[in-house]
């Protein structure tokens, strides 16, 4: 029996050395649960986490070439991530970067080099092997100059470069070799450089990390991370309270955050960004290629009300096409008022004068659909009658990528400078079912000339002109109507110290790193 247990345990080191976790992280024992509203992950290759739900974990296992200072999203806070340094040319179209020696991928996949740099980007810029693509064609080249120094060529000059290289979105750096020999498999089976790896997924149950034991800034001091799948937020909220879980992804909901906060020995952080929610309006489709129904349903919804039901501690009212805070947001564009009389009217001059009905794909992510109800009533009280296809969520996102609904409320933050959100949204090259495909839903493309413009101009007021520009003529075509920006919300024991003050996190939810730690 003795043998037995030598032999056993000698199999579970040389499995937890495998994946790079240490003896000392596996003595400790420390495992972060958390708690997340989701049915399961979609996919974990970070070039296509573009859910909340992914966007939290992949967050935890890759680096990019820099970073936001953990717990913020300050571009100006950017720093070394990947890259110790890196230097640009006087014309800002030559960016050069030195890497780090001695970064270990997980699970054996070897150093970093900028071989993998390269592949990466390259692999971000591509459209079939990224969400991201369309954020990376002002790059001409990428090549590698050396093992550790990687050069960037632009063909025009855009608002940050640094802004996609950093870890977000397709900024995240990748291992060629997992890559290649993992093929289709890497959506689920990833490897990067971070302070976790992934261990295993159970569908439909969590995904499960482990230390990363060579990570470059040193072992994390938790040692697991059980990142459990719980739809149910009354289900998570059990567990929360039963001590089941240390973190628990939150509602943005005042009733909830107030609640929550009469937990004992519980923090609720609400952090930015401000994830802005829009219904966007496919204007090349019935009933939306009318204008005046668009019209409609800009005067239906009240965006007063729906901070009332959210809360005034975790939203605010959506005020543009783009997030307030960004660089180049403006107020100044025309936006509809709440007015349920002149829907109704504009739904009969479209020959409508009973009311229309709209079907519509929406997920089954709680947060979403409670806002998505509220909504529902809203349109109702002017005549449009909503009719809801309920679905899970990694569905939904692959059918509103198919064109298959005519409304699609999207809730999204992105790097804050408006050229991005107003690219991804709104600008023809980004509409969904092209080989350059984004999250256009709306299908518009009168605003491209004036994105396009901003984006290569080095005259920061003269951007900020243009970007103003393109949000009113997006706004007075209804490409989308803005709903609320809401605030994220997490709950966590207060013995769970993150190693820095969270004031916000691009990738949605806490960063945890090689800091954070269960006192």
């Amino acid at each position: 029996m003795r043998g037995l247990r030598a032999a056993l345990l000698g199999s579970a080191l040389a499995v937890a050395s495998a994946i790079g976790l240490n003896g000392a992280a596996l003595a400790q024992g420390q495992t972060l649960r958390v708690g997340m509203a989701a049915q399961d992950v979609g996919r974990l290759d970070p070039h296509f986490a573009v859910s909340t739900i992914d966007r939290v974990v992949v967050a935890w296992m890759f680096n990019g070439l820099v970073r936001f200072k953990p717990g913020s999203i300050n571009p100006a806070e950017i720093e070394p991530d990947l890259a110790e340094r890196w230097e640009s040319s006087a014309d800002g179209k030559t960016w050069t970067f030195h890497l780090r020696r001695g970064v270990q991928f997980h699970g054996g996949f070897g150093e970093l080099t900028a071989e993998d740099v390269v592949f990466s980007l390259r692999k971000a810029g591509t459209a079939a092997t990224s969400a991201f693509a369309a954020d990376y064609r002002a790059i001409e080249s990428i090549e590698a100059v050396d093992s550790h120094t990687v050069r960037i060529v632009l063909r025009e000059n855009i608002p940050s470069v640094l802004g996609i290289l950093t870890n977000y979105s397709g900024g995240y750096i990748v291992s060629k070799r997992a890559v290649e020999q993992r093929g289709e498999t890497f959506v689920r089976n990833p490897v990067g450089t971070g302070p976790f790896a992934l261990d295993r997924v159970t569908p439909n149950q969590s995904a499960e990390l482990v230390a990363h034991a060579q990570y470059f800034r040193g072992a994390p001091q938790i040692g697991r991370i059980s990142y459990r799948f719980i739809p149910s937020d009354a289900s998570r909220d059990l567990a929360f309270q039963n001590r089941e879980l240390d973190l628990n992804y939150g509602r943005a909901d005042q009733t909830w955050v107030n609640r929550t906060r009469q937990v004992p020995n519980t923090v609720v952080d609400v952090f930015e960004p401000g994830e802005l929610a829009i219904i966007n309006l496919n204007t090349q489709q019935p009933p939306f290629n009318d204008i005046r129904i668009r019209q409609a349903m800009a005067h239906a919804v009240n965006r007063a009300e729906l901070v009332r039901f959210r809360g005034q501690d975790v939203s605010r009212e959506g005020q543009s096409l783009v997030p307030r805070g960004y660089l180049g947001f403006s107020a100044d564009n025309g936006l509809l008022p709440a007015d349920p009389a002149r829907a109704r009217a504009l739904l009969a001059e479209a020959g409508h004068p009973n009311g229309i009905t709209i079907r519509a794909i929406h997920t089954q992510l709680p947060e979403m659909l409670n806002m998505m109800q509220v909504v529902q009533q809203q349109l109702r009280r002017a005549g449009i009658t909503l009719d809801l296809q309920v679905v899970e969520h990694a569905t939904f996102h692959q059918q509103i990528r198919q064109d298959l609904s005519p409304m699609v409320y999207y809730s999204a933050a992105r790097f804050p400078v408006a050229d991005i959100y107003l690219t991804q949204f709104f600008h023809g090259r980004s509409r969904v079912r092209t080989p350059t495909a984004v999250t256009n839903f709306s299908h518009c493309d009168q605003a491209d000339s004036q994105i396009d413009a901003a984006r290569v101009s080095t005259d920061v007021e003269e951007q900020k002109r243009l970007w103003a520009e393109a949000q009113r003529i997006l706004v007075q075509n209804v490409c989308g109507v803005p709903l609320i920006e809401t605030l994220l919300v997490f709950a966590r024991r207060d013995n769970l110290d993150y190693g820095y003050e969270l004031k916000g996190s691009m990738s949605l939810g806490p960063l945890i790193t090689e800091a954070s730690r269960l006192r």
